[in-house]
């Protein structure tokens, strides 16, 4: 075969091959659109998608569940699932090293095994009279502020000069000047504080290492949100071990982060019978809009369970602790709890308590306040909880 034969043939090959793929190319050229950016305000682009698809699948008001305890039953073990690997449990073995009169009530430095993993230095207050008295478990806030944590509820002790100041500056600005569980001492109730990890007597990490701290969790099997479930967990079983202490009138009470961890804990342990949240509430989806907290990372680790939102949003959660007491009070001028997102999950929840005929078991209230835990949110709380747990 000549050269000139071969070159016809060459240009014969090509001229067809070029004829097979214009109409692709023609195609490719007309559609050209494409996401040219995957993140905007630190979200994917596709989250309004996202959340178009969920459904929560494993919600009671879905439908799906005629009987409620077997319901409650499999949302507390996905619960668990979604909380990560539980740390090693160990015994107590509880020392009292401080000891200080308030008058009223004893306040004591009480150090204890809250996980074999962590020894942890608390602080217990105890009204004087005969037991067994009503308790509290008070649950710190996160504030960005982690010198101190369980001092955020409980006053320090008067050695402690520096923390004591600290602490009470702390108060000032969100708890009009009172420590809730002093507070709380003075009306006959047992009061216990922990540290959770990276806070008070447990910090070392600052606001930014919050990522690190979540991400070396998740390399060791566990998750920074399930570790502060399960050592609220513990914190309940220890309360409730104290001879002084009625284990069945033990509350849960916490501001902010507290709030959340209040919820949460009552849905998780029979050991909570009722809790009181200060503003932390809202629907899961609510809550994921550009600049709000949980779209930011750090803090929002501390409230992010792996793999829930597949199955249960925040008041599904909470509902969970149904038809226990619950009192929820949340800020309409707080910005971190858009006021749309906070009636939603309002909602959602009185639907679930209204299903059991508990209806009166759960009180909601907007207030017209910030981000903040007022005295009048707190003697509105204190009253309520006397209600349940003071015997009459």
């Amino acid at each position: 075969m000549s050269i000139y034969h071969r070159f016809l043939i060459y240009i014969f090959l090509v001229f067809n091959i070029l004829n097979f793929l214009q109409p692709n190319l023609k195609s490719q050229i007309k559609d050209s659109s494409f996401q040219k950016s995957g993140i905007s305000s630190k979200l994917p682009v596709f989250i309004e998608n996202q959340i178009k698809q969920m459904n929560y699948s494993l919600s009671w008001l879905n439908g799906n569940w005629n009987n409620f305890d077997r319901w409650k039953n499999e949302a507390r073990n996905v619960l668990i699932k979604c909380l990560l690997r539980q740390p090693p449990s160990a015994p107590f073995n509880p020392v009292i090293i401080s000891e200080e009169d308030r008058k009223t009530y004893t306040a004591k430095k009480v150090v204890f095994n809250l996980t074999a993993d962590s020894r942890v230095l608390s602080y217990l207050l105890i009204p004087k009279g005969k037991g067994p008295f009503p308790a509290v478990l008070l649950l710190h806030d996160h504030g960005a502020r982690f010198d101190i944590g369980k001092e955020k509820v409980i006053e320090p002790f008067v050695s402690d000069i520096a923390l004591r100041d600290t602490a009470r500056k702390w108060v000032e600005k969100f708890y009009d000047g009172r420590f809730l569980g002093d507070e709380l001492a003075r009306r006959g109730y047992v009061c216990l504080a922990i540290d959770v990890l990276n806070w008070g007597n447990r910090a070392g990490g600052s606001y930014e290492d919050q990522q690190a701290i979540a991400a070396n969790l998740l390399n060791l099997g566990m998750s920074y949100a399930g570790l502060i479930a399960w050592e609220d967990i513990a914190s309940a079983e220890f309360l409730a071990s104290l001879d002084f202490v009625d284990s069945n009138r033990i509350a849960a009470m916490g501001f902010s982060f507290g709030g959340f961890r209040s919820w949460q804990l009552a849905a998780l342990s029979e050991r909570i019978s009722c809790s009181v949240s200060f503003c932390w509430m809202g629907t899961n989806h609510g809550l994921l809009k550009p600049g709000n907290n949980r779209t930011l990372g750090y803090s929002a680790f501390t409230t992010t369970h792996p793999d829930l939102a597949n199955y249960l949003d925040f008041p599904d959660v909470a509902s969970i602790a149904c038809p226990k007491p619950m009192l929820f009070i949340n800020g309409k001028e707080d910005k971190l709890f858009p006021i749309e997102t906070v009636k939603e999950a309002f909602e959602k929840m009185q639907l679930i308590w209204k299903s059991q005929a508990a209806s009166e078991h759960l009180k909601t209230e907007l207030w017209d306040v910030r981000h903040l835990c007022t005295s009048e949110m707190q003697e509105y709380a204190f009253q309520w909880l006397d209600k349940y747990l003071k015997v009459k």
